[in-house]
């Protein structure tokens, strides 16, 4: 069923999106720190890192929210009167910043590493990195989200959803994908993987320089 939904993206034409403006959506993103931080890193655990995410994933999430076929209460009243292209601009503006990288667990880093880059062929999951690239960038261009970096509680309850099953019908096929690479994982494969996801970051954190 992976391979199905994974043909069907790669056969479908491209979505388009309006481009964002980075200036206007830093003025509707005021509302939006509240839980998402000034420059996009949460300080809470359970609200996501939206910092450097790409602005058509982090838009398209939203309208999910706004249409209320993800969902999200907590977010519902921020979004529902917003149009797309208040959409695009917020992830315009929050796209610009840089996610802040974790910490991972050190007892949990070798099992997330082999998942992550490799995946289990045994335990029929496949590699996170097949999508997102190995230092958990993402691909814009196919719509596969940044996951560096993420609060690893956030990223775990996302993959325990997708493993019950979670998706959002032929609104989002992507979280089909998900459900499909979800279902396999044991609970400690989850924990392993959210843990090794927040520690990600690219080498020039570790060498002090910047975007």
């Amino acid at each position: 069923m992976l391979r199905v939904w994974m043909m069907l993206l790669i056969l479908a034409p491209a979505a388009v999106w309006a481009v964002g403006d980075p200036e206007r959506g830093a003025e509707l993103a005021e509302a939006c720190a509240a839980c998402h931080g000034q420059d996009g890193n949460s300080s809470v655990s359970d609200w996501p890192k939206i910092a450097g995410q790409h602005p058509d994933y982090a838009a398209r999430q939203s309208r999910l929210i706004r249409e209320q076929i993800r969902d999200v209460p907590e977010m519902y009243p921020m979004v529902m009167n917003l149009s797309d292209q208040d959409l695009q601009d917020i992830a315009a503006h929050y796209a610009e910043f840089d996610v802040e990288p974790g910490v991972a667990d050190e007892e949990l880093v070798e099992r997330g590493q082999t998942l992550f880059q490799a995946g289990d062929l045994q335990a029929g999951i496949p590699s996170c990195s097949g999508c997102h690239g190995p230092a958990g960038d993402g691909i814009p261009g196919a719509h596969y989200p940044q996951l560096r970096g993420q609060h690893a509680d956030y990223t775990a309850d996302r993959l325990q959803r997708y493993r019950s099953g979670e998706n959002y019908g032929d609104d989002d096929p992507y979280s089909h994908i998900m459900t499909a690479v979800a279902r396999n994982l044991t609970d400690a494969d989850i924990q392993a993987l959210s843990s090794y996801i927040e520690g990600l970051y690219p080498a020039r954190f570790a060498e002090g320089t910047s975007r």
